[in-house]
């Protein structure tokens, strides 16, 4: 009789799944979280005047986690062709056969799973506005086949972090949060079209869309420092409004210092120095500013 070898022991099996978790995880940058989730823990503090209910928090956290990785997923998966013509992307998981499209997409809908129950047991406009969410989580990945914008429904994706953390809050759309909501969008369409200028011949070559691809690289890096400009102004717009004190004007100033570093950095169009400009410096701006937000909060409670 015909050997088919031995089967597979639970172990081996649980083995492979942590290697495909693993590889997934790695595949959509997850410790690239960051940029957001600080924001939308700034807009739970300042939706809450202080610190949000454990739950609330709980289920922010979650829908972030699950909106992100779904959307970071559905970008590998849709541009899986495109990034296997790239010599920059195509180490990537799914281009490099590391991880099949089958097993990314299983991924997907469990991450859109999480997200629509972490939005259902917030309130119900958080579920309400959870497809209008999903429908510019898909756009992204499109954009760069059609419009050189990309970079702003980035922004827009990214914005929805402190709006929906507010609305999970207070169940409503107020001012405040559409002000931090555009500071995020504009900071995020401002480093990504940094992140852009590295795919810059490939692009072009491939007819894809970016806004280096419309402008060039000198014209890119002043549109990119004109967005952070306005999302510096956003932030000033943002401590008038809410009577913040003197520790968040404290954090305006350190993202301003940063901000201007990274551009320093990029000067010339040198890409040498874009990791330490993108991620370091991207990172440590999301976390100041949720720290200068905490501190601000939390020292005025009584």
């Amino acid at each position: 009789m015909p050997s088919h070898g031995p089967a597979m022991s639970d172990s081996q099996q649980q083995t492979g799944l942590v290697r495909k978790v693993i590889v997934f995880l790695e595949m959509i940058k997850f410790s690239h979280t960051v940029f957001a989730l600080p924001f939308a823990l700034s807009g739970a503090l300042l939706a809450a005047g202080g610190l949000p209910d454990g739950r609330q928090l709980l289920w922010i956290i979650l829908a972030m986690v699950g909106a992100r990785t779904a959307a970071m997923g559905m970008n590998r998966l849709i541009d899986a062709e495109i990034d296997a013509r790239n010599p920059r992307t195509a180490v990537r998981a799914i281009p490099a056969g590391l991880i099949s499209k089958g097993t990314t997409l299983v991924f997907i809908l469990l991450s859109l799973a999480l997200l629509l129950l972490a939005a259902s047991r917030l309130n119900p406009l958080c579920l309400l506005l959870s497809p209008l969410a999903l429908f510019f989580l898909v756009l992204y990945s499109y954009c760069k086949r059609f419009t050189a914008l990309a970079h702003v429904v980035l922004g827009i994706c990214l914005a929805a972090a402190p709006i929906g953390a507010w609305i999970a809050i207070r169940g409503s759309v107020e001012a405040p949060a559409l002000i931090l909501g555009g500071a995020v969008l504009f900071w995020v369409a401002g480093f990504d079209i940094l992140y852009a200028l590295q795919d810059l011949e490939f692009d072009r070559r491939s007819g894809l869309h970016s806004i280096p691809v419309a402008l060039g690289v000198e014209g890119s890096l002043w549109a990119a420092r004109l967005f952070h400009l306005v999302m510096l102004a956003l932030l000033l717009g943002l401590f008038v409004t809410m009577k913040l004190g003197a520790l968040f004007m404290a954090g305006i100033l350190m993202t301003a210092a940063m901000l201007l570093y990274e551009h320093w950095l990029l000067r010339d169009g040198n890409l040498d120095k874009l990791d330490a400009a993108f991620f370091n410096m991207n990172g440590y701006i999301s976390l100041v500013i949720l720290a200068s937000t905490a501190a601000d909060i939390l020292t005025r409670q009584p």
